[in-house]
């Protein structure tokens, strides 16, 4: 557990990592493959009564191309959509990878994380639009101001909103997430670790 923690904190590769456990990169890319599925986060259960949810997504720079797509940052990289409890700030579940390249209302429904919401109020941004999620106000047209109200409910739900910034920006302290050499399901992998123990971490 602790080779798969330090591959996916330090983002060295397998064969500078191997050396530091005393055994060779193939031995160390077996205990990989074995071990970072099981630290995946487990299933989305039912949410609690009264619980709100918030779903954003995030880039990953991915190396895999077959998986990947250049994306509004110039670089191939996966979408992950996250879903956090919006009062714990922990993680409640993970899409499947989609290409960069991906819009969110897209990807909330073809990473499957729309599964996780059902029947729970979400918050989300404004690239959400026809997904069911609550969104902030926008100016319809000809409108010049939103009225004071709208203002202020815009304001409340960019405060709680922030906070799956303030997830994405914790989980990519694990330097594979900004330069992911992994292939194949390799990135969803770490995805799943990584949101599993940071929710570890904040649970304490």
């Amino acid at each position: 557990m602790l080779l798969v923690a330090t591959y996916w904190r330090t983002n060295l590769t397998l064969r500078q990592v191997a050396p530091l456990f005393g055994i060779s990169k193939s031995a160390a890319d077996r205990v990989l493959d074995h071990l970072a599925p099981l630290l995946a986060i487990a299933p989305a259960r039912r949410p609690r009564k009264n619980t709100v949810l918030i779903v954003d997504g995030t880039l990953v720079p991915t190396r895999d191309r077959t998986v990947a797509a250049s994306s509004k940052n110039y670089r191939y990289s996966t979408n992950h959509q996250v879903v956090i409890d919006a009062n714990s700030r922990l993680v409640v579940a993970v899409g499947l990878p989609l290409p960069g390249n991906r819009n969110d209302c897209r990807a909330f429904t073809e990473s499957g994380i729309d599964r996780a919401c059902r029947d729970t109020p979400v918050l989300a941004d404004g690239g959400y639009q026809g997904t069911g999620v609550l969104m902030p106000h926008r100016r319809r047209r000809g409108q010049e101001h939103l009225m004071p109200q709208q203002e202020a409910d815009n304001a409340v739900h960019r405060r709680a909103r922030a906070r799956v910034e303030h997830v994405f920006s914790r989980m990519k302290n694990w330097k594979i997430l900004r330069d992911c050499r992994l292939r194949g399901p390799g990135v969803h992998q770490a995805v799943l670790g990584i949101a599993r123990l940071h929710s570890l971490a904040l649970i304490g």
